[in-house]
């Protein structure tokens, strides 16, 4: 259980009481004290307490008047009374109204861990039948958004058993990417993961700006407009999804359904539509696998270009990246044999956060297709360029250096540099790099003196805290740790 309160007017008791719980092994979270039933109601009021160990006689407010009000409250804690033999009728009248379960002072502690024990299994069993009924409450609520025939009978059925449960009198539907939530903890929105490609939030409208600024606040969400009941769910869900994929193309966050969309002038309208029509779509498949690797790269960015500035919309776009997909199967088959994961992972367009984040993935994707199909295809002269671009990065791994300046500096596109880059040296980038660096690292750690912040430095990490945390990551143990661990080698083995 996660909280007990402990209502009790004199405090050598309540410390008592407060010792009994603590070594019953009966796990407890949080154990409150509070010397009349006034406070113990305002405390049940602002939160949620499992269970409530009450007296009877207490100033300002009595256990038995403490017992009737609690009655008025949404979440009820479960009451264990204490009482003086002579007052064991207003014991039993608290039973009355719906306390569990009482103890005679002065207080046994086996008693007091039998009634502990007892109310832990009980609120074990409660909370995985609660559990159990969300998760059905859940499935319903699922199939009413992704269903557009639903009966009359089974709207009723919903109504009847979720709306009051759900809070679903006046909310707001939020879509965005699939990721991972933490969910242990009660929150006060419904969370439903991954449903056509997208986590959606069914929100109270008190709620959502709050939600937003917090959990969702780094998402590319879209935000319905606000709803009522069960039988607008699907509509609401609609509109959040409509928005969810506006906000992946503009990369925008959050989109709301009741934003205007972009003017766009005529002539970039027909733009759009030509770069949407079936002539280009053929193009755009048929420069795979030639010598106009350019070319190929500024058809597919004029498309982007386009959907990010909504002359071609989140449908449209969606059609054409199908039709590519399916073409390029006809045409290149034997080579994309190998590539049915690659271009189902791709063809989920909206588990990414933003076309961007898409984009750069299918690009280098598209490069790579493109390289294995140019017959023309000239390896020496590219392992060249990359051992030309490893020579440069060993020569300035210290400075502050990336994949663009290295691409920029051998003349090569940057995301044929990243994927020829990764087949010749079989790491990306990133790793390629701070390998070099790390082992760098070692290497001032075991034959110099300089402090950590120095040897961040020299090896191109400005903050030291940064070099230390991918130290740890990269070598099992802090820099410190590792300078001590060779010296101590060095002296086991006779080293002056």
């Amino acid at each position: 259980m996660k909280t007990v309160l402990i209502v009790e007017d004199e405090k050598m008791i309540r410390q008592g009481i407060r010792a009994m719980i603590q070594r019953s092994g009966v796990p407890v979270e949080v154990i409150m004290e509070c010397g009349n039933g006034e406070m113990a109601l305002d405390i049940l009021r602002s939160q949620k307490v499992d269970v409530m160990f009450t007296d009877i006689r207490m100033p300002k407010m009595t256990g038995v008047e403490l017992v009737q009000r609690i009655q008025e409250l949404d979440e009820k804690p479960l009451v264990v009374a204490v009482s003086g033999y002579a007052d064991f009728s207003y014991a039993v009248e608290m039973l009355r109204m719906g306390a569990r379960e009482y103890l005679l002072k002065p207080v046994e502690r086996e008693k007091l861990w039998d009634i502990l024990r007892k109310l832990e299994q009980e609120i074990s069993e409660n909370r995985e039948s609660s559990r159990t009924s969300k998760r059905l409450g859940h499935q319903q609520l699922k199939y009413l958004m992704l269903n557009e025939r639903i009966t009359e009978e089974e709207l009723h059925i919903m109504q009847t058993e979720y709306e009051s449960e759900f809070d679903l009198h006046a909310y707001q539907v939020c879509a965005l990417h699939p990721k991972d939530v933490e969910t242990g903890q009660e929150q006060p929105y419904i969370y439903l993961h991954n449903i056509e490609g997208n986590d959606v939030y069914l929100v109270p409208e008190k709620n959502t700006q709050l939600l937003l600024k917090n959990e969702l606040s780094q998402a590319y969400a879209g935000v319905s407009l606000l709803h009522s009941g069960i039988r607008e769910l699907r509509t609401a869900y609609r509109e959040a999804v409509d928005a969810r994929r506006r906000a992946f193309c503009v990369e925008r966050m959050p989109v709301y359904a009741d934003e205007p969309g972009k003017h766009v002038p005529e002539e970039f309208g027909e733009q759009g539509k030509r770069l949407a029509g079936a002539e280009m779509k053929l193009k755009r498949v048929q420069l795979v696998g030639t010598d106009k690797t350019e070319e190929l790269v500024k058809a597919w960015n004029g498309l982007f270009h386009a959907v990010k500035n909504e002359w071609i919309g989140p449908s449209d776009f969606v059609n054409i990246m199908d039709d590519f997909f399916k073409e390029a199967q006809k045409t290149y088959r034997h080579v994309l044999a190998e590539e049915k994961e690659n271009v189902k992972r791709l063809g989920a367009y909206y588990a990414y956060p933003t076309l961007a984040s898409w984009q750069a993935e299918f690009m280098e994707w598209l490069l790579g297709l493109h390289e294995q199909i140019n017959s023309r295809f000239d390896s020496s002269k590219n392992q060249q360029k990359i051992k030309q671009a490893i020579a440069y990065i060993q020569e300035n791994f210290d400075k502050d250096l990336n994949m663009a300046v290295v691409s920029n500096h051998i003349s090569m596109n940057y995301s044929l540099f990243s994927y020829l880059f990764k087949e010749y040296t079989g790491s990306n980038f990133v790793n390629y790099l701070k390998g070099i660096r790390m082992e760098e690292a070692k290497r001032l750690l075991e034959e110099t003196d300089l402090r950590i912040i120095e040897i961040s430095a020299k090896i191109g990490y400005d903050n030291e805290k940064h070099f230390m945390k991918i130290f740890k990551a990269s070598c099992g143990v802090s820099p410190s740790e590792y300078r001590k661990n060779v010296q101590n080698d060095h002296f086991s083995r006779g080293g002056g």
